[in-house]
């Protein structure tokens, strides 16, 4: 099946968009390699001869990798807009995204404009490549990420959802997309005559949407997170007979530090995450105290950074998967990670990087707008609805200080209501200050919200009550954040013998004492980092930091135990970050 249909994202509601990374920064998105660097690049692949008109590439599809052309040319374009050309690439030019690092499908269609000679290498070679030759691997990387980027400001490629642009679960599928950096479309069928047709062609009853439209061709009705990933290619089988050297839950800041560093000093590495990479931090609409950014970043532009580059170096990410069960293998010095798709991962050693879960309020009707009018975070989906509307926001920590800088930049007005007596005690001076310079934030001390009112899953008011004077004011909002917080997400570890302390953190010491190794748990070679931990300093420097200390001590773990595989020792050789 394919559609050509170009889907309305809502974004002409927006402020007019910064100019195309194709417009600014073509050149690096496409660079020109050399002779001698065609020539430093055989070894990692194999030459092949494709005839005029072959389909090189087409969107849905897995692609043997990354194509350097030798000669000939090619035509690359999106497969739902053929007549419009992204580049043609010719001699020293290479065919690939983000997508060829990891195996997964392409997203875009390309086709030989003449007979073409290109030397394919594919996904472990360019890997290699990337370290062993590191001012090519540089220029290709770079070139990766920026068509990425590409992809996703003009939404080329991926899924096509079909649904109102309010619809709780259009925003759970389109921030599962978006937090897993992949592009989508979006048509709403109140307002486009594209998504009615297809609705009536295939017979869709309102309770079924939204659907879901595949480059593969296959038809999704609202499918769950894990269906939709199977379907355009983000998870893949994992190889139940592999014993890897450390299979790391969770993909936030710490564990992405840890898959980074134990990848590049050697180590067999998995990623495992129920949902997307970067955890609360990448919900972050930009950090600004993160050292080395001094005009700050978002957090997920930062969290996409460590991803990539985590697969750079080898590691692998089993992304959406759910992990049900820790277990030691009977006889082994190993472990085995029972998931939700039953399939399993078996282990030398254990990071457990599983963070927090967002904290919800004791309200009685709060789960009938989760989704759809209460939110967790504050990301361009969530401005897009709240558009020139007044909005409340609960929290007084960095992360609701960053939220609502943000969300006043696009909302009428932003009610920030706040238990205790103020922010200077929990939130950043930088953050204060600029809350209080914005005209349209209005900060409410020792004030909870009381009551949600709203029928059919939409919020229409939001009642806050002051806890000094109980007296109530009840306004007409239809959007309310809620960043209070998180609590431990170890309720996955309840039969592991993990020991936590009385609110759920895993208790694991900084520091080596009574024979185990910092970050180690009661159990021999599993570790616990980041936000999990019990007394971890929540801040993503902090969680970044123990991401690289663990792999010292899996290292030193791994050699007592006499289970070491070949690697880099970090105390010896090379400088290290």
């Amino acid at each position: 099946m394919t559609l050509h249909c170009r889907a309305r994202t809502g974004a002409a509601a927006l402020p007019d968009p910064a100019p195309s990374v194709l417009d600014t920064r073509r050149d690096q998105a496409f660079p020109v390699l050399s002779k001698s660097e065609i020539e430093r690049l055989r070894r990692f692949g194999t030459e092949r001869h494709y005839a005029k008109d072959d389909l090189l590439a087409r969107a849905g599809q897995t692609t043997p990798g990354l194509r350097l052309v030798l000669s000939g040319t090619m035509r690359v374009y999106p497969h739902d807009d053929p007549g419009r050309t992204i580049n043609v690439h010719g001699p020293g030019n290479f065919l690939g995204e983000l997508a060829q690092l990891s195996g997964q499908p392409a997203l875009v269609d390309a086709v030989a404009l003449s007979d073409i000679v290109v030397i394919e290498i594919p996904p472990p070679g360019l890997r290699e490549l990337m370290v062993a030759e590191a001012e090519i691997g540089e220029k290709i990387m770079r070139a990766l990420i920026l068509r990425r980027v590409a992809i996703l400001e003009q939404n080329v490629g991926g899924p096509i959802i079909i649904g109102r642009s309010d619809n709780r679960d259009v925003l759970r599928l389109e921030n599962f997309l978006r937090r897993n950096g992949h592009p989508h479309q979006r048509l709403d069928p109140a307002t486009d005559s594209c998504a009615r047709t297809l609705i009536e062609k295939f017979q869709v009853e309102p309770n079924d949407l939204p659907i879901v439209l595949c480059a593969n061709g296959d038809m999704l009705r609202n499918p769950g997170e894990n269906q939709l990933a199977r379907c355009i290619g983000l998870t893949h089988a994992i190889d139940k007979e592999k014993l890897y050297d450390v299979a790391i839950v969770g993909s936030g800041p710490s564990g992405l530090a840890a898959a980074v560093y134990a990848a590049s000093e050697g180590l067999s590495v998995i990623v495992v995450d129920c949902r997307s990479f970067g955890g609360q931090a990448g919900a972050s609409s930009r950090i600004e105290n993160y050292m080395g950014f001094p005009t700050g970043i978002s957090g997920m532009a930062l969290m996409a950074r460590g991803y990539n580059q985590a697969q750079k170096f080898g590691a692998e990410m089993a992304i959406p998967e759910e992990v049900t069960k820790l277990e030691e293998e009977p006889g082994a010095c190993s472990y085995r990670l029972q998931l939700a798709s039953d399939q399993a991962i078996r282990a030398r050693a254990i990071v457990i990087a599983s963070g927090a879960e967002y904290r919800r309020l004791d309200v009685a009707n709060l789960a009938d707008f989760e989704g759809s009018h209460v939110h967790y975070w504050a990301s361009p989906l969530e401005a897009r609805l709240c558009l020139g509307q007044e909005v409340a926001l609960v929290g007084a920590g960095n992360s609701a200080g960053q939220a609502a800088v943000y969300l006043a930049g696009q909302a009428a007005k932003v009610w920030m209501l706040v238990r205790g007596n103020g922010l200077e005690a929990t939130m950043s001076r930088y953050l204060c200050d600029r809350i209080a310079a914005q005209p349209n934030i209005e900060v409410l001390t020792q004030t909870e919200v009381a009551a949600l009112g709203g029928e059919n899953g939409a919020l229409d008011t939001v009642t806050w009550r002051n806890r000094k004077t109980g007296s109530e004011d009840c306004h007409p909002i239809r959007h309310l954040f809620l960043l209070i917080g998180a609590a431990p997400n170890t309720n996955w570890l309840a039969q592991s013998g993990i020991e936590r302390d009385s609110k759920g953190f895993v208790i694991a010491e900084a520091f080596a004492s009574e024979g185990r190794f910092p970050m180690q748990t009661n159990r021999a070679g599993i570790f616990a980092i980041g936000d999990v931990r019990s007394g971890s300093v929540k801040r993503v420097a902090a969680s970044v930091g123990e991401g690289a200390q663990v792999v010292a001590a899996i290292h030193a773990y791994l050699a007592a135990t006499g289970n070491k595989q070949e690697a880099v020792n970090p105390s010896l050789g090379a400088v290290h970050a």
